[in-house]
């Protein structure tokens, strides 16, 4: 049985113990003090999960311990599953009972439900951190520091089965349900292999990384594999751009991931200060999650320079396209074209390819084992293929004669804010149990800075009498996650139905929209 494989780490550490390894709002850690507590976490997780199919929560702090918990399931092959930090108590225990989480991570904005968790019998173990606390005497609670100090670390780490990093999707369901993060394709033998080929997949240049957007979702925590690479990481809290510049320039970033809404509140900055900052040292900057409007991206290129690379994917596939600045402005609007291994086709709704400039079903031709799989839940990788090795993410387009490919819709009810995505039904199926909602149906509305908003045309049980906005927003907050419900509300006598009594979501979206494309950007 091997050591722990730190691979480049250990050479890092070898060659520059005193140089920066992660940065976050409680300071800085060198390589001489993340390396080990990187082998001590690896040693506790696997401690508390000797079986491959038992994992471990990370709630989504940006902090560095949390950067630090997935890079030590991915050394000692323990699965982690990347959790909301907005999570319910209950959205929390059907996460925890599907994915075998027998530990919770957490910091400040996590802890109060992660302890919760612990007091319900539902994990054995809570460990907080970056000055999380609880007033709760429940055994299983330790701090970060004491669980790190604590470890025992075995002489040898036994070889495991691959066990990527999950997350979470929801659905037209409204349940969310576990899908490996795709940051390899293909099968492996074991999590040493699954580590090399990670970090042979390096996405970023090499240089300080920036994570600006929630460690709870697969694009910030791409950042995992460049701390795996001995890399440093430079994690940001609450985003705030003028903090954001200048750390890109304290610490000479040179890549991040980035949304939209990043670059509007970035090009927000007071002109003067923007001036002071240097970003030349930027090489890379990843954006994805939302289509982002043709002159957000212009001022952005004009600003930092062509590094943007906007990709299209999904946390169940990986990325499946990819488009350059210099590309995007010879084809504005286009996502890019199809990445290796994949082939993109536009199908009809009965899986029939379409011709060139058609608008229908983007679809991706997969080879075995490339496509997406949810977790315990067939029926629903069933629905992701169009045909056999042949599946989409739900989107409409069409693919140009140079085979640039362009999103014009959705087919499912989904919204994208801010670069998140959220299903109306998780929204629905809580406000429905209002006592003062008869019916109701949540769309995308477009909102000048995340994009798209949710909001909830109700259709009152009284309607002399409908119930006010704040007490219907303040029922959902025991059901969803805050993101999750509707900050906007109208009351309306009933809601459009087609043939087959569906709600007709499109027609509900076309009032707000000043153009047939729903979707924002």
């Amino acid at each position: 049985m091997p050591d722990l494989p730190l691979g480049p780490l250990a050479d890092v550490l070898a060659i520059d113990p005193d140089g920066i390894a992660l940065v976050d709002a409680t300071g800085e850690l060198t390589w001489a003090q993340a390396v080990p507590q990187l082998h001590a976490v690896a040693a506790r997780m696997l401690e508390r999960a000797p079986d491959p199919d038992q994992r471990w929560g990370v709630m989504g702090d940006n902090a560095a311990p949390t950067l630090m918990a997935h890079a030590a399931g991915l050394l000692a092959g323990v699965g982690t599953v990347a959790v909301s930090r907005q999570l319910t108590l209950l959205e929390l225990t059907d996460q925890i009972q599907d994915s075998g989480m027998v530990g919770l991570i957490a910091g400040p904005g996590s802890a109060p439900t992660a302890v919760a968790a612990l007091e319900a019998g539902l994990v054995g173990s809570v460990v907080l951190h970056s000055g999380a606390t609880s007033d709760s005497r429940a055994p299983g609670i330790i701090e970060w520091s004491d669980w790190v100090a604590g470890a025992s670390a075995p002489a040898d780490f036994p070889v495991r089965p691959a066990r990527p990093g999950m997350v979470y999707t929801s659905g037209t369901t409204g349940r969310a349900r576990g899908t490996a993060t795709r940051w390899v394709l293909g099968p492996v033998a074991d999590h040493l292999e699954y580590l090399d080929r990670l970090r042979a997949r390096a996405q970023f240049p090499e240089g300080p990384h920036i994570v600006v957007g929630p460690l709870q979702h697969n694009g910030p925590l791409t950042a995992v594999r460049h701390l795996l690479l001995g890399r440093p990481v430079i994690v940001v809290g609450r985003f705030d751009p003028a903090e954001v510049l200048r750390l890109i320039q304290q610490y000479a970033v040179t890549s991040s991931v980035m949304v939209p809404t990043h670059f509007q509140r970035l090009l927000a900055v007071d002109p003067e200060v923007r001036a002071t900052i240097d970003v030349s040292s930027v090489r890379l900057i990843a954006h994805t999650g939302s289509a982002c409007p043709p002159d957000v991206k212009r001022a952005m290129i004009e600003w930092f320079g062509p590094v943007f690379t906007e990709s299209y994917g999904g946390s169940e596939s990986g990325t499946l396209c990819r488009i350059s600045s210099s590309e995007w402005l010879e084809h504005p609007g286009s996502v890019g074209r199809a990445v290796e291994p994949f082939r993109v086709v536009v199908v009809d709704e009965d899986g029939n390819d379409l011709s060139a400039g058609e608008t229908g079903i983007l679809a991706f031709e997969a080879p075995e084992g490339y496509g997406p799989t949810y977790h315990h839940d067939p029926e629903k990788t069933a629905k992701a293929y169009v045909r056999s090795g042949t599946f989409t993410l739900g989107d409409m387009g069409h693919v140009d004669e140079d085979g640039f490919i362009f999103i014009t819709d959705r087919m499912s009810d989904m919204v994208v804010s801010g670069g998140v995505n959220l299903y109306p039904s998780e929204s629905e199926n809580a406000l429905r149990q209002h006592p003062g909602v008869a019916d109701v149906a949540v769309i995308g509305i477009p909102h000048p800075d995340l994009h798209e908003q949710l909001l909830a045309l109700v259709v009152p049980t009284d309607p002399s009498q409908p119930p006010e906005p704040t007490e219907l927003e303040a029922f959902c907050r025991d059901l969803i996650s805050a993101y999750k419900i509707p900050r906007r509300y109208e009351f309306i006598d009933e809601l459009p139905r087609n043939e087959m009594q569906k709600v007709d979501k499109k027609a509900l979206r076309r009032p707000y929209w000043d153009s047939e494309r729903t979707i924002g950007g």
